[in-house]
């Protein structure tokens, strides 16, 4: 354990050197995780007190939420555990010095899965707490239900790491260092299989279509019906439930199971990095071939012909980069199989058997989708956009060197990303509109918002990215975790509510007057236009602020370069 303390002391020392961050920083900081952590919290509270209210069906709609939110999160820790496992274990820049120390290899690869579990669930679990802290307050739970709260999330996030890690190690050695790109396909495939079987054992249309049963008890059977007893979310879900009901003894077995099932995986996963783990550094090592060859690119210049030559170079060097890095490119097939999910699921929404008028409800979810898609597209822009800045790496003094200016060099950032969110986005809202059978009105009002919305996010991300870049980042999951992401991912969300709420109460009497064939008198129509030149106003601010305020700062990280 000394030497696993000892490989470890390096991270721990990157804390301590951290604290030199300013009280405003700080502040700041922790005042937006807190506000977001109590919306969440207030949120949850507020649905599971609904529940209450419900005779008899309340208790099982509870207990199924619960479920669903331990497989999203045990689901999500996967997602973030693939990718940060395959970083830390093969692609980290010191893999070299530290197997070149007399360590055994199942040592190192124990320090790197522990830093690998902390990076990739620490703020999933901040942000699931608050629902499970919610419990407690709705059924009056005792310290052992808060104690259990931590001690299932820490079982449950050791598993997910330790299974990724295992998945990686073995796909490292399946498959040819030289393709390695082909392991983000994989993994990316397998990332899809594993949300669409989460999704599935959930099954959330079984509790909006009760006259699908015979009688209503086959419905609320089906509701109990519980997942898999040999699923670890069964375990954490039986833990969690019992603890509440007040059967200590049942949630104390539930939680032993958790635990021994983790040991177990670990023990398993110490076993393979002893036999392989080593073979697999070193194959990871060798040289890699990209996924286009240089001819691929011979014809962007031509394409950018009206550009500036200094423009027109760096451009194609971004889509160059960007094509020959597969910790991004590999990411499109899974974003495309969740743009599919997302659409398919308005396909099958039972509109038809809703007690509100057809049309209303239509166009109701016309609107709240555009808070929906622009919420996927933070994420999206989260990863792609914010990171964007920061993967210029050690090499970013060449780009102070270019005959660029810094602002060029934001705004080819900017729209080397806005256009294909912005296609990705207008997808989504057009396609979902169009299996909603929404009026003209709402199709043209979710187009042209997603028109203010899409550059407002990409230049939060660019922005905010710029002035808090991370150029000794290993890859672009790194970046987004930090203070800047952080905010960058706040901002986004208070915007995107922001607007929504601004257009509520316009979009609804201009609704409603088409469907009654009303008139609007002429102070609502003076209200409706100024909520929308807010909201232009609003937007175009979010565009120029975070571009100028990152402009300011990187000028200045460049100077002391």
């Amino acid at each position: 354990m000394s030497d696993i303390l000892v490989l470890l002391r390096p991270r721990v020392l990157s804390f301590r050197n951290a604290k030199n961050s300013s009280a405003a920083r700080l502040l700041v900081f922790g005042g937006l995780g807190a506000a977001f952590w109590g919306g969440i919290f207030t949120v949850s509270l507020r649905i599971l007190d609904y529940f209450q209210s419900i005779e008899e069906l309340g208790d099982i709609l509870a207990w199924k939420l619960l479920s669903m939110v331990i497989i999203i999160y045990f689901s999500l820790l996967i997602f973030s555990s693939i990718l940060t496992a395959l970083s830390k274990l093969y692609l980290s820049r010191d893999l070299m010095l530290v197997h070149a120390m007399p360590v055994p290899a199942r040592k190192i690869f124990l320090a790197r899965w522990i830093e690998s579990a902390m990076d990739s669930s620490w703020m999933i679990i901040i942000f699931t707490l608050p629902v499970l802290v919610s419990y407690g307050v709705i059924y009056s739970g005792d310290p052992w239900y808060f104690l259990l709260i931590l001690l299932v999330m820490l079982f449950l996030s050791a598993t997910a790491s330790i299974i990724s890690a295992i998945v990686v190690m073995i796909t490292v050695i399946i498959i040819p260092p030289g393709r390695i790109k082909s392991i983000f396909i994989f993994l990316g495939l397998l990332l899809f299989l594993l949300l669409y079987m989460a999704f599935r054992l959930i099954r959330p249309e079984r509790l909006v279509d009760p006259e699908a049963f015979s009688t209503a008890l086959a419905y609320l059977s089906i509701i109990e019906t519980p997942s898999s007893p040999l699923l670890p979310t069964t375990w954490a879900f039986n833990a969690l439930m019992t603890a509440l009901t007040g059967r200590a003894a049942s949630s104390a077995m539930d939680i032993f199971l958790l635990m021994a099932f983790a040991g177990l995986m670990i023990s398993v996963a110490v076993i393979i990095a002893d036999a392989f783990y080593a073979r697999g550094v070193s194959k990871s090592q060798t040289a890699r071939k990209t996924l286009f060859g240089r001819r691929s690119f011979d014809l962007l210049p031509r394409l950018l012909f009206f550009l500036p030559r200094p423009v027109q170079a760096y451009t194609v060097k971004e889509i160059r980069t960007f094509f020959r890095d597969q910790t991004q490119w590999s990411q499109i097939f899974l974003i495309g199989a969740l743009i599919v999910i997302y659409i398919y699921n308005f396909k099958v929404l039972p509109l038809e058997r809703s007690p509100m008028p057809t049309v209303y409800l239509q166009n109701l979810l016309s609107f709240l989708n555009m808070g929906l898609a622009a919420f996927v597209l933070t994420a999206v822009a989260g990863r792609f956009a914010y990171p964007a800045v920061s993967t210029e790496g050690e090499s970013f003094w060449l780009v102070r060197a270019a005959p660029i200016r810094i602002r060029a060099f934001l705004w080819i950032k900017f729209f080397i990303y806005f256009v294909p969110l912005m296609i990705l986005t207008q997808i989504l809202i057009i396609a979902t509109n169009l299996l909603l059978q929404v009026t003209p009105f709402m199709m043209v009002l979710s187009v042209t918002t997603m028109m203010l919305v899409v550059p407002a996010v990409v230049a939060l991300g660019i922005g905010l990215g710029a002035a808090y870049p991370d150029f000794n980042a290993e890859n672009p999951t790194q970046v987004v975790t930090g203070f800047g992401g952080l905010v960058f991912m706040m901002l986004a969300a208070v915007y995107i509510t922001v607007i929504i709420v601004l257009q509520a109460s316009p979009v609804y009497y201009i609704f409603m007057s088409g469907l009654f064939d009303r008139d609007l008198p002429m102070t609502r129509w003076i209200w409706i236009v100024g909520s929308f030149m807010l909201i232009l106003l609003l937007s175009v601010l979010t565009i120029v602020c975070p571009m100028l305020y990152g402009e300011r700062r990187l000028s200045g990280l460049g100077r002391d370069m």
